[in-house]
Parts: structure tokens; sequence; C-alpha cells
């Protein structure tokens, strides 16, 4: 661990405007009880630190902007959580969520404080009340996690953030290594418990040293506190008359190596973009990405089956669709929309993906999207096929690019089972009616954009085109009332084929 860890008031004057910072601290007692050694060690810590407890609270300003902050201080009894730090914790939390403030947690701790126990170590559940109750308001919840944070505190409020970043090289697990090979009498396996094993393994978002927190926290609330109202509608892009292309044509156009996919979209008709990372549960999920991101003025959570990130050894699989559930969690919690981008040749064929619970992730994403409170909008950009493409399909809109098609098997898989050959696959695509035009007319589409002939000959003004329809669209949606909203939504799937 060669570098420097910064203390709790160095990260609070190197991550916040300058002089902006509020304590919201009030005075702490010894608690009731305790033994003269434990009195002593509570002063030692006062005098060595300069601070009176292993978290200071408060509020400031990033980049002009208020927020509240948590932030531990390991030189205080390990960061231990106490009674009174707990109480502190939540005071400031509560006061968050009263005042309508994101909240920044940068814990450093130990875990609980022994000295006081099994009550001190109980302060964990009303901690993570208080930030449950924070984000049940809608408030966003950032955490950074910095060397070491472990224990009861990585536990709970530690990893409950919308995003969450870990500081370089930084110490992170549940269980203490000393306390680990003291218990078992062995070290515990070097390289597990770091914040880059975390990002290997999809629990936290991102690495990065203190100097850029800053930056990341100020572009994630620009979209996460970017109005839901009154928010300016972009002029339409006008429809276009549409050539009466072959369904195979569009089949085979979607499937160029050099057609703009979903990293290409965000690049260029989102900003700012804050790519995530993982379910948060220990996987990461191939093929499939999450960001949270701006198109104009309309803010979202967006889930993007990325055509660059499957291939036939890592095609789309269940970690995928758990992590579409993250994204789904998120624009729910946040009260953002939600944009799906539909992009793929189809989900994994494999024991991993049978005994991942492949079948069970696309019922669960097909739930979950039926029944999400806030404005959804689904882009059918190239391949849509199968129960993989279908998990992202239901919104309350659906936009088509003008090649992109949807299918329950890719057309030579339809041709092999109903004429034992792969060779009809083009009159398959025909009949089943898999084409943008036919979608429209099915009432599965909304509205297309046009390709000049082809997204992958001008993915520039082909994305630039999108990126202003998905805008109109989101405002569009926003404007709604949730209720009539999400009933038309399901009226709309009760009456497909009807």
């Amino acid at each position: 661990m060669g570098r420097r860890r910064l203390s709790a008031r160095e990260l609070i004057d190197s991550a916040l405007d300058q002089d902006s910072w509020e304590s919201w601290d009030a005075a702490v007692t010894d608690p009731a009880g305790a033994d003269d050694e434990y009195r002593a060690a509570l002063a030692a810590a006062r005098e060595k630190t300069g601070v009176d407890e292993a978290v200071l609270t408060g509020a400031g300003r990033i980049r002009g902007r208020r927020v509240a902050a948590v932030v531990g201080e390991f030189r205080f009894l390990a960061g231990s959580i106490g009674v009174a730090t707990a109480r502190r914790v939540v005071a400031a939390v509560e006061r968050a969520t009263r005042e309508g403030l994101p909240l920044i947690a940068a814990p450093t701790s130990g875990g609980t404080r022994m000295q006081e126990g099994t009550v001190a170590f109980l302060q964990m559940a009303n901690m993570t009340r208080a930030v449950t109750a924070h984000k049940a308001a809608g408030l966003p919840y950032l955490v950074y996690l910095r060397h070491p944070t472990t224990g009861g505190v990585f536990a709970s409020w530690g990893s409950l953030g919308h995003v969450t970043v870990a500081e370089p090289e930084a110490l992170v697990g549940f269980l203490g290594p000393r306390v680990y090979e003291l218990l078992n009498g062995r070290e515990f396996p070097a390289g597990v418990q770091t914040g880059e094993n975390l990002f290997r393994h999809g629990l936290v978002d991102a690495v990065l040293p203190p100097e850029q927190v800053t930056d990341l926290a100020a572009r994630t609330l620009e979209i996460l506190c970017t109005p839901r109202t009154g928010l300016p509608r972009p002029s339409d892009v006008p429809r276009e008359e549409l050539a009466d292309v072959p369904a195979w044509e569009s089949v085979t156009r979607s499937r160029r190596v050099d057609r703009p996919g979903v990293r290409r979209l965000l690049k260029h008709a989102a900003q700012p973009v804050i790519p995530l990372h993982g379910t948060q549960q220990g996987e990461i999920g191939s093929g499939m990405r999450l960001a949270l991101a701006r198109f104009g003025a309309a803010p979202a959570v967006v889930l993007g089956q990325d055509r660059r990130g499957q291939t036939a050894e890592s095609p789309l699989d269940p970690g995928a669709l758990r992590t579409a559930r993250r994204g789904m969690r998120l624009a729910q919690e946040l009260r953002l929309p939600l944009v799906t981008i539909i992009d793929t040749p189809g989900a994994a064929l494999s024991r991993e993906a049978e005994e991942g619970g492949l079948a069970g992730e696309i019922a669960r994403c097909l739930a979950d999207l039926i029944e999400l409170p806030t404005p959804t909008l689904c882009v059918l950009l190239g391949e849509g096929t199968g129960g993989g493409a279908l998990a992202l399909l239901p919104a309350d809109r659906v936009i088509a690019a003008e090649h992109a098609w949807l299918s329950p098997l890719p057309p030579e898989g339809a041709s092999a089972i109903v004429h034992r050959t792969t060779d009809l696959a083009p009159e398959m695509a025909a009949a089943q009616g898999v084409r943008s035009r036919d979608l429209l007319a099915n009432g599965i589409v909304d509205r297309i954009v046009a390709e000049h002939p082809d997204a992958a000959d001008e993915p520039e003004a082909f994305l630039a085109r999108l990126g202003r329809v998905i805008e109109h669209e989101l405002v569009g949606l926003l404007e709604l009332e949730p209720e009539k909203r999400v009933a038309a939504r399901t009226d709309r799937y009760r009456r497909i084929g009807g």
C-alpha cells in the first residue's frame, strides 16, 4: 500500500468547493458505562486526529451543487462505529433527506467498535434504514470506498450506493484479513479484498484516486439532479417515406460489423455519460452496457446490448440480464426514465446459461419492465433475436432503426425448424414479419428512424437523428401522468396480436 491516504478533513478539502464545507456534527460524549481504558482510548484518538469521532458529516458544494457528505476517519480508533458514531451518521443522512440533497459517503472503517459490543453492532441496521429511506425519496446516494473499508460498514451503508467507486489498492472486504488469519491460522488469499478485484467481479463501478472523484461525482449529479418536469421538448425528426426493402436485406445489413451500436450511440448522442459496471452481485455479464446518460435535456438510465461485447465465445449471458435488472432498479429508485437498446444475435445457449438461470432472468426482466413506474423507451437498433431481445422490449414507446428487426429465432433457425434447412431463411424472414415496417404495422414499434441507406454508411448522422428522437420521446413521456402511462403500457401488450 504505497499510496498516501487522505484524512477525512483532507478529503473534504480536496473534493468540495473551497470554503463550502458546513459541519453538521454535534458534540459527542463518552458512552455511559465506558471503562477507564476505553475513555483513555477515545481521548487519545481525539488528540491524535483533531476530530471527535470516526466520521465527519456536513454539507458542501461540488462545482456549485450542494451535497451532503459522510466521511470516515480511519485514524480515529480504526474508523470503528460506536453508538455515537452511528447516531451522527443517521442524523446526517436524515437531514440530507429532509433537505432533498444528494448524499455522498466516503467510508473507511474496520467495522463495529468492539469496546461497545453488540449494541454498536446493531447500529449498522439503523444506518442502513436511514440510507434506504434516503434512496426511497428518489435522492442520489454515491459511495467512495476508501482504504480500508471492512466489516459491518462494508456490509451495510458501504454497499448501497447507486454508484460505487473504490480507491486504488484499497483493502475492501467483509472480514478483515488480520481477523481471518487469527481465527483460521492461515493468511487470507492475496488480491481478493481489493478495489481492483471488486471491479473485476462487477461489485464496484470504477477504481479512482481521490483527485478524480470530484469530476465523477459532478458529472453523475449533472444527470441525476436534472429536473424531470418542465423540460423543453426539442423539435421532432421528420418522418420519412421508407423504401420497401426486403426483410432479408435488413437482416444482412444489421449484421454488418461496422454498424454503429450502443457504444457509439452514447458517444455521439448523449452527454454526459457515466458508465456503470456489473450487477453489484459478483458478476459483470457479457454483452450488456449499463450507464447513466443525458440525451439533450432528458436524463435516463441506459441498458444496451453491446454488439462488440457479444461473441460466439462470450454471448449474452444470465449475468447480462442481471445487469439489466440492476439498471431497472436504478431507474425506479432514482425516478429516471429507462432507455433499453436491443442489438443481439441471441442469448447464450449453453450449460452455463441454463444452470445460471437464463430463462428465469428473461422472465424477470419482462416482469420488471411491464411494471416499472418510470417512463420506458425501447430502441430496436440492430439484430433482435429471441428471448434476449424480448427481455428489453416492453416499453411505453418503441422506436426502431430502419434495418432493425425482431424475431423469435434468427431466420436461419426458423427455417431449420419449419423446412429442415437454413436455405429458406430469406423467405422465413419475410413470412414472419420481422422487419421494422412490419413491426410498425403490427403495433410493436411506434416509429422508425430512417437509414440513408444504411446506418453503417452514415453513422454519425444516423446517431444524431436517433439521439434527437430519443430526447423528443423521453421528454414527451415525462409529461404524461405516471398511472395513465403505466396503464397504457399494460394495455398495449394486451392488445398486440388481438
